[in-house]
Order: structure tokens, then sequence, then C-alpha cells
């Protein structure tokens, strides 16, 4: 009796796991589909490339606020944006990078207008050839262009611009050898045939002469007889070199050098743009930044005020931007 009745249910439970089971398959088998599929296609290995891409995206900001401070000082805010992007292609031969940057700063201090305190807009783009994976030598071509978005100042006096969009504009071209067993770390580049053209396409500037481009001929009365040139070609020598590298687990460096001289005008005389610049990373969005700009261009010259109230030209000088920030980037 206790054998019929253990049976019995036996075979009842299995007829109540058989209907369960056929129920489950009758119904969300559609479904069961396409969730494999899914799946199966974000499991699924993506297709190598030989690009690489960068988009970024940093805003750096400062603020001082003062309330019956008895030490003295004014309420200001300063605001820094900047945007990175990047197409690189790379195989066993070729290299071709791609960079656009733009930056753009402002300051508002109490009793003051809004002034601007970084202005740049840069493209570069060069392309490397090897004949072979034994030589760390690259045939290479370079391009970069060079110039910023809106008037620029000697405050306090905003009436007169002393620079805008395209006045001056930069552009190089030429063609060398470039050396690097890893050009995205560590590059020395030669180039014994470089193109550069100063664009100064506010005719005000070009009549002063400004940037280096030729200035308007006048008459006795100050009258324009000719109007400035809006351009300044060169053809001569680029070296550059390019570092970059991992000071400390959080720390890195960035060390650019371009150092050009002209084959006929005042050859030996070389313009120098370095860059230095350390990056301290906080976390992966939070990034502390401390940098150093220096150039020396012989073909702008510093205006100075003189007793008389007059602007007096003075020779070419030592240019240097100095930066320190705290901000939030994202890379998307």
């Amino acid at each position: 009796m206790k054998k019929a009745l253990f049976f019995t249910s036996l075979i009842a439970i299995l007829l109540c796991f058989e209907g369960i089971q056929a129920q489950h398959v009758a119904f969300p088998l559609p479904l069961k589909k396409n969730l494999v599929k899914r799946l199966t296609e974000q499991l699924a290995p993506k297709p190598e490339t030989n690009w690489k891409k960068l988009n970024r995206v940093g805003v750096d900001l400062s603020e001082v606020a003062f309330v019956n401070w008895n030490a003295g000082g004014s309420n200001s805010i300063s605001g820094l944006a900047e945007v990175v992007l990047e197409r690189n292609y790379s195989d066993s031969n070729k290299k071709w990078r791609n960079k656009l940057v733009t930056r753009y700063g402002v300051n508002s201090q109490e009793g003051q207008e809004i002034r601007k305190t970084d202005d740049m807009l840069e493209l570069t783009s060069d392309f490397g050839y090897r004949r072979d994976t034994l030589s760390n030598w690259y045939y290479s071509a370079k391009f970069r262009f060079a110039s910023q978005f809106t008037n620029g100042y000697k405050y306090p006096d905003t009436s007169t611009p002393i620079s805008q969009f395209m006045a001056p504009g930069y552009v190089f071209v030429g063609v060398g050898g470039e050396y690097g067993q890893r050009l995205d770390n560590l590059s020395i580049y030669a180039s014994p045939l470089t193109y550069k053209s100063t664009f100064v396409l506010d005719q005000n500037l070009a009549n002063n002469g400004a940037f280096g481009v030729t200035p308007a001929v006048r008459d006795a009365d100050g009258n324009i007889i000719r109007e400035g040139s809006n351009f300044n070609s060169e053809l001569g020598i680029l070296l550059q070199s390019s570092l970059k590298a991992r000071v400390m687990d959080n720390i890195n460096l960035t060390n650019l050098v371009n150092l050009y001289t002209d084959y006929l005008n005042s050859f030996g005389n070389i313009d120098i743009d370095w860059q230095l610049n350390l990056n301290f990373k906080v976390n992966s969005f939070v990034l502390a930044k401390v940098g150093s700009h220096l150039k020396y261009d012989n073909d702008i010259k510093i205006t100075e005020t003189n007793v008389d109230g007059d602007e007096v030209t003075m020779g070419a000088r030592t240019q240097w931007k100095q930066q320190l920030g705290i901000g939030v980037i994202v890379d998307f």
C-alpha cells in the first residue's frame, strides 16, 4: 500500500513538472531567443581597427570671495574650458596623427569688466612612413595651424585690439624625418624644408606691421599710400622634440619644444616655442595642472608707452605664460 502511494505521488509530481516545462517552453521562447541574441552580440569580439580616437572636455574654475575681510581684497572668479579631439591611425609602417586643441579662459574681478585670460585654436596633422619595422626613422610630413577666437587687448584699454582671429594666424607645412621607437611618447623631428606663413587679416594691425608683416607706406603727413601686407612668408628649418612620460603613478609630464629659423630673413635667429606641462591625476574625473609656455619670435615686437604718452615699438622679447588650475575632465 505504501509503495503504491509512493509511486502514485511520484507520477503526479512528474506530470506537474512536465506541465510546468511545457508552459515555460510554449510562451516565453521568442523572448528567450532575443535575449540570447543580444547577449551574443554584446559578448562577440569587436572588429579590430587601426584607428584610435580621443574626445576630451575639461573645465577649470577658481573663485575668491571676501566678506568683511579686514586685510582687503576683491572678489573674483575665473574659468577655463578646453576641448581636445584626436583621430590617429597606425599600422606597422605608417602613422597618421590628427589633433585639435581649443582653449578659452576668462576672469571676472570686482570693479572690472570681464577679461580674457587664455585663447587658443590649434590644429595639427602629421604623417609618417617607414620602409620596414626594423627602423625607427620615419619619412614625415607635418601641418600646423594656430590662431585664436576673439580679440585680445592690452588691458585696461579695450578700445583697440592688439590681436584677433587670424591676426595673427600661423600655418606651418614641412617635410623631413622623425625618429622614435614609440612616437606617441618620445620623438625627434627635423625638417630642412618648412614653410611658415603668418596671416594678419585685420588691416589696421597689418598697416602697423604687426607680427612681422610689411607695414603700410605713408606720406609725410601720415596718410597711407599703400596698405600693409596681410601675410608674411618664410622658408626655413624646423626642429621639434616631443616627450610624454609618467613621473609617478598619478603624475604625467608633457614637454614640447619647437625651434625654427628662416633661411633668408636673419638666418640663425631662432624662434622658440616651448611648452612644459605637469598633470596630477586625482581620480578619473579630477585633474590638477601646472603649465609653462615660453615663446620668442623675432617678428613680434613689443610696444611701450613713453613719458609723452606715445606708443613706441621696441624689439622682440621673451614671452612667458604660467598656468595653475584644478578642474574636471571627461573623456567620451
